[in-house]
């Protein structure tokens, strides 16, 4: 049988009652009585020790440990959060030929966001680019392509404004969460290493900055190959890795791998899963309940090579927030993807 912790009336009750029988004729539940003074706060004491023992309890658990002690645990098993990185990519400035636009020039976007050159850049022909990375790491440092960027300070014949290249900054990403460290510990745990097995590969890949989800499919290129696709959903709105990514996980995996492994990582294959939906309410704040519920779908569903059901698409949209009643005229049948192929969510067509 489970223990039940005692609420405070109940520690009270236990008080006044031991006091009585042991002060024969006393009674503690008089108000503002000594006794019932001191029963109280004896109560309160015990109360605040069985708060205690009942957080010190969660600690000890993986599932219910508090961050600092759920590092702790991760620790002891050789995982370790990942650490925020930041966006980084190409900027485009402009100005007069010959100007020297030195190595750790400071840029702002117009959110406060701060970004340096990584090298430095001489203008030509009117303009040139140059890489940047972020001054702190996130998610927040990521910038679509075509975003303007702002000198902190002049430098000499160069305009103060810049654009970000098409490619975008990209690869920022948050400090990772208690949720996903926590996942990765109990899947280190219930899936021991085993010098190169399937879980292997997964693992490795999650440590990766940025990764949030990977497979891994043996002998799709042959005999003793072992290719790998992951996705990085905090760092772009799609969540497929820029090559980037992929040679980022490819290094790091290559230098834990058996020597023996023919490794091919590789980035899934965006196949947008297009929808029309006749929503009842059709409001702007039901609609983004819809989006909100179908994009944690493919979160959590979709893989390469996967099929995403009909009947859970469907169900998505019913348990949105508002939705009372809807009709899905597209797709009418279970989603199917060929090899690499993943969905993301594309267009909805709102009736």
């Amino acid at each position: 049988m489970p223990f039940q912790r005692p609420d405070l009336a109940t520690l009270i009750e236990r008080a006044q009652a031991d006091i009585e029988s042991r002060l024969p004729g006393a009674d503690a539940r008089l108000r503002r009585s000594l006794l019932g003074v001191l029963a109280r706060m004896h109560a309160g004491t015990v109360h605040g020790l069985y708060g205690y023992l009942d957080w010190v309890s969660k600690q000890l658990m993986i599932d219910t440990a508090d961050a600092e002690h759920l590092e702790r645990h991760a620790s002891i098993w050789g995982v370790s959060r990942k650490a925020a990185m930041p966006a980084t990519g190409t900027v485009t400035f402009t100005g007069t030929d010959g100007a020297v636009i030195p190595q750790g020039t400071a840029l702002q976007r117009a959110d406060g966001i701060k970004y340096a050159t990584d090298a430095e850049a001489t203008i030509s022909a009117g303009s040139a680019s140059a890489g940047v990375t972020a001054s702190q790491p996130g998610e927040s440092s990521n910038a679509a392509g075509g975003t303007g960027l702002t000198l902190v300070s002049p430098v000499s014949g160069v305009n103060s404004a810049a654009t970000v290249n098409s490619a975008g900054l990209t690869g920022g990403a948050d400090t990772e969460t208690d949720a996903s460290l926590r996942q990765r510990l109990l899947a280190r745990i219930q899936n021991p290493p085993h010098g190169g097995a399937q879980a292997d590969y997964v693992a490795w890949a999650l440590e990766v900055s940025g990764v949030t989800r990977a497979w891994v499919y043996p002998a799709e290129l042959g005999l003793g190959t072992i290719t790998l696709r992951f996705m990085m959903d905090d760092a772009y709105a799609d969540g497929i890795p820029q090559a980037a990514d992929v040679q980022a996980v490819q290094d790091y995996i290559d230098a834990v791998r058996p020597v023996t492994a023919d490794l091919t990582v590789v980035a899934p294959v965006a196949v947008p899963l297009d929808l029309t939906i006749a929503l009842t309410p059709n409001t702007s704040a039901v609609q983004a309940a819809v989006k909100a519920e179908l994009a944690d779908l493919l979160t959590r569903e979709a893989e390469p090579g996967g099929t995403i059901l009909l009947s859970h698409i469907r169900e998505a949209i019913s348990i949105a927030a508002g939705e009372t009643d809807h009709d899905l005229t597209s797709p009418t049948a279970d989603v199917t993807h060929n090899t690499g192929e993943i969905a993301v969510l594309g267009t909805i067509t709102w009736q």
